[in-house]
């Protein structure tokens, strides 16, 4: 008996499934869109031709972080000799109710850290695009 399925029928957790959410032409690169499994909102972004999937919820307030413009950021380190450089374009989006920016290639929150937007395995095969959710 397949384990997740066990763990389903005892209340545990929901089985892990894989679905079709699109075509890759839906999600050209550089271009994200909003697709709904399973009751949950999940961000689908292409940067540089890479596919990436997010909960569409931000720690802060529940906002509906992927609904947020992409962009780049604003750093300073040691590597750019502490001056701001604009970095990570098409790397970041930003939550649309208070600005939170986080790495879409991470789900990491850049202004805290410790705090992550949950990611989900995604693939494209034969022109489909699916979500393991």
């Amino acid at each position: 008996m397949n384990v997740d399925a066990a763990n389903a029928a005892d209340g545990q957790r929901d089985p892990i499934v894989e679905h079709i959410v699109g075509n890759s032409a839906d999600v050209p690169e550089g271009a994200h869109i909003v697709v709904e499994v399973n009751g949950r909102e999940i961000g689908l972004f292409n940067v540089r031709g890479h596919y990436y999937a997010l909960l569409n919820h931000c720690f802060h307030q529940n906002g509906p972080v992927c609904r947020g413009a992409v962009s780049g950021t604003l750093d300073a380190n040691a590597e750019t000799g502490w001056q701001k450089v604009w970095t990570r374009e098409g790397e970041i989006v930003i939550c649309p109710w208070h600005a939170l920016e986080f790495s879409i290639l991470t789900g990491e929150c850049l202004a805290f850290p410790d705090k992550r937007v949950p990611r989900f395995p995604v693939k494209v095969e034969d022109g489909f695009i699916k979500l393991t959710v």
